[in-house]
């Protein structure tokens, strides 16, 4: 929510004077979006923002003509969220965040810091559309190299500890966290455990390698929420989501927490630390 004040900021929108901000969390439970959804169409807002798949398509179902505005999304066009990218359609725009391309990539860099790792635990969330299409292009590379994959679903925040307990009696030599807002909700719990059980992190998600993981691949996610910032700006001035084309991240981060490798015994390799972007000591 700061990074998309900073953004409305830079847009030249000040809360409390540009606008006013109602917000609706739906804390992990994907099953209580469209009722907030309806709740927040009740109240004829000006622009919806959203961030998930349920949460903007059930902003979708609740209205056909308030401007919806993504905020970071996995693959909306899979998910039926949007035409294409070029022409969304509709009353939907905003950001797509190029997790489907980017969290297979977490295995290969896993792959290049522990080359031994053969057995890779990979975490995701079933009630979010994008994640199996994910995890089957994960099993799909990990299956060319000669990995093997197990997925663990998490469905709720309450499940966690039983889910890691599962994860670890299976003995995997890393976890693969597939990106989903309600698992980065949970990234400090994820990271106490799996460090707690020494095993490595890797996901597509910036503030996983900040909490603790060995290693991440994507967007500086930040910049996204500021980003959307200009879809509100645009639409408070007149233009039509269906015309504004939905956007995707231009700069890629690769980021290693070496406190973590400290930890965990591993040594990474200078040829590696020679493409990091951002190093967490």
């Amino acid at each position: 929510m700061d990074a998309l004040k900073q953004g409305l900021a830079g847009n030249g929108l000040i809360e409390g004077q540009g606008y006013l901000l109602d917000i609706r969390w739906a804390e992990g439970e994907y099953e209580r979006f469209p009722a907030l959804a309806a709740e927040v169409v009740s109240r004829n807002p000006n622009v919806i923002l959203a961030t998930t798949i349920a949460a903007v398509r059930s902003a979708q179902r609740a209205s056909v003509t308030i401007p919806i505005v993504m905020s970071t999304i996995n693959d909306p066009v899979r998910a039926g969220l949007i035409a294409s990218l070029a022409r969304p359609g509709g009353n939907t725009t905003g950001i797509a965040n190029l997790s489907e391309d980017l969290t297979p990539k977490g295995l290969e860099i896993l792959r290049a810091i522990i080359p031994q790792a053969s057995a890779i635990a990979a975490l995701f969330n079933p009630a979010n559309p994008s994640n199996p299409a994910m995890l089957k292009k994960i099993r799909a590379y990990a299956s060319a190299v000669g990995v093997t994959v197990e997925p663990a679903e998490l469905k709720a925040p309450r499940e966690l500890e039983g889910v890691f307990g599962a994860i670890v009696r299976r003995r995997p030599d890393a976890l693969l966290v597939i990106n989903d807002a309600s698992i980065l909700d949970m990234r400090m719990r994820i990271m106490a455990l799996a460090l707690q059980h020494g095993l490595p992190v890797a996901s597509s998600f910036p503030e996983f390698t900040d909490a603790g993981a060995l290693a991440g691949y994507g967007p500086p996610r930040l910049d996204l929420y500021r980003r959307a910032a200009y879809y509100v700006k645009r639409i408070l001035d007149g233009a039509k989501p269906a015309e504004l084309p939905v956007e995707q991240p231009t700069r890629i981060e690769l980021s290693v927490n070496l406190k973590t490798a400290k930890a965990l015994g591993i040594a990474i390799l200078d040829s590696f630390l020679a493409r990091v972007d951002r190093v967490i000591e």
